[in-house]
């Protein structure tokens, strides 16, 4: 089987795709914290914060992780296109579904500055797309390598 190195000729890992996900875990934690501005985390710590808090650190820890195998070469583009999947079906179940509890405007709504609610927002929308465009890269490296 050839890896991303074989197809593109870069080395292994490639370091586009590394660059997105940099930038989505960056976004991610603007968006935990936005979380955190709107009082999804309360002190002392209740059952809602214990959640808030086992889904940032399965979604940042299992980046971290994934981060490294892939550095390591035990995971490859097709690893980061299933999770690239999961995350899509988790940011429209949380914020983009018909069933939602925090849509787009209760998120714009949660501030008393209107430059606030655009922000964050703007912040999620620009996270979902970086996701979206991260899953689109792996899984275009994932299928030229099982093509090759």
């Amino acid at each position: 089987m050839k890896t991303d190195s074989d197809v593109l000729g870069a080395s292994m890992p490639n370091r586009h795709l590394l660059l997105l996900l940099a930038v989505i875990a960056t976004l991610n934690v603007l968006h935990l914290i936005d979380h955190i501005f709107r009082g999804d985390f309360h002190w002392p710590i209740d059952e809602q914060s214990i959640g808030f808090l086992v889904v940032a650190t399965v979604i940042l820890g299992g980046m971290g992780l994934g981060v490294w195998l892939y550095r390591a070469g035990r995971v490859g583009a097709r690893f980061w296109t299933i999770v690239g999947l999961l995350g899509l079906g988790l940011g429209w179940l949380s914020h983009f579904s018909p069933m939602t509890d925090q849509p787009l405007s209760v998120i714009y709504q949660g501030y008393a500055a209107r430059w606030a609610g655009v922000l964050a927002v703007g912040c999620l929308l620009l996270l979902m797309l970086c996701v979206l465009g991260a899953t689109a890269f792996s899984g275009y490296l994932w299928t030229r390598a099982s093509r090759l």
